[in-house]
């Protein structure tokens, strides 16, 4: 076989070449690289007019540990992180980089977790760091359970995607929200009431976000699994990632015998998270997407068991 040889094009040097596509030599350096002797204009202090709600750092990813009661137990996630706290109006501002120092810091030792006891601590670090009164940090992220068909047992995973928010206070302490969302199935209970045969079905979403007390961080059960529970439960059927022909006449049968109009989804999901003790607060939103319309149905309820007339 004949091999033909080509002379390669000389081509000028590195540092040529970027000069060629415009980089320029450095100018003499005149301020000073010491951080002691740097100008610091974020801790300026005059008057800037107006307080601030708040000041951060917003989509910062990050790996995060997921630990709970379903399988996988313990698990890897991303999560999507912001962080803040409240400036005064004699602050220019804050000193963003003690964000991502204090995170780097906590999965350096391996505590970053998504559990709400850290994130409490957390939060308290991060407003003495930041020598403020208060912070905030939330984690969005994706948390993976396993599910297995109702007849064969075949295991795939699902996904819900959850949000853990922690507010500290120096003067009211801690608030704590999470959300979680979920999909469904739902069967309509008019197209069953009025159709010879079948009825048509969709799969729905379902969301829930709640204001939680001191009695998650101590629940011996796992808040994500409940929330996920009080979703699915209240469904026609769940939804499976793995479903063989006896799973799906089963899951099919079981949407047949319950029919759920959204409106019906949020009211029973309301009265599941109405009985958990370490609720104060909830909204449950639920969206279907119709198979046999061009719209979406929605229904939601908000309600807080702290301002109930008890007498």
């Amino acid at each position: 076989m004949n091999t033909k040889f080509f002379p390669l094009k000389q081509l000028p040097s590195k540092a040529e070449r970027h000069k060629l596509f415009g980089s320029v030599l450095p100018v003499p350096r005149t301020k000073p690289i010491e951080k002691s002797q740097m100008a610091d204009l974020q801790n300026t202090k005059k008057d800037f007019l107006f307080d601030l709600d708040a000041v951060g750092i917003s989509n910062v990813k990050h790996p995060v540990s997921v630990t709970g009661d379903l399988d996988p137990k313990v698990q890897s996630s991303i999560a999507n992180i912001s962080f803040s706290t409240s400036l005064k109006s004699t602050s220019k501002g804050t000193n963003m980089s003690r964000f991502t120092e204090q995170l780097s810091t906590y999965y350096r030792q391996g505590v970053f977790q998504a559990d709400w006891q850290i994130l409490k601590t957390f939060t308290k670090e991060l407003a003495d760091r930041l020598d403020q009164q208060d912070a905030t940090i939330e984690l969005q992220f994706p948390w993976f359970f396993e599910r297995r068909g109702p007849q064969s047992d075949l295991a795939g995973l699902n996904h819900t995607d959850i949000t853990m928010k922690v507010i500290y206070d120096y003067q009211t302490g801690y608030t704590l929200s999470a959300s979680l969302s979920a999909l469904i199935t739902t069967l309509c209970p008019c197209s069953k009431e009025i159709s010879e045969y079948s009825a048509h079905n969709q799969r729905g979403v379902v969301s829930i976000e709640v204001e939680l007390n001191e009695g998650a961080v101590q629940a011996e059960m796992d808040w994500k699994t409940m929330l996920l529970e009080a979703a699915e439960s209240n469904a026609s059927a769940r939804i499976h990632p793995v479903l063989k022909r006896p799973d799906e006449k089963m899951v099919t049968e079981q949407a047949y015998e319950n029919p759920r109009f959204v409106e019906d989804m949020v009211r029973l999901v309301a009265a599941d998270l109405y009985e958990m003790d370490m609720v104060d607060k909830f909204r449950v939103a639920c969206r279907n997407e119709e198979s046999i319309h061009m719209h979406d149905a929605i229904a939601s309820v908000t309600y807080d068991k702290r301002t109930e007339n008890l007498g």
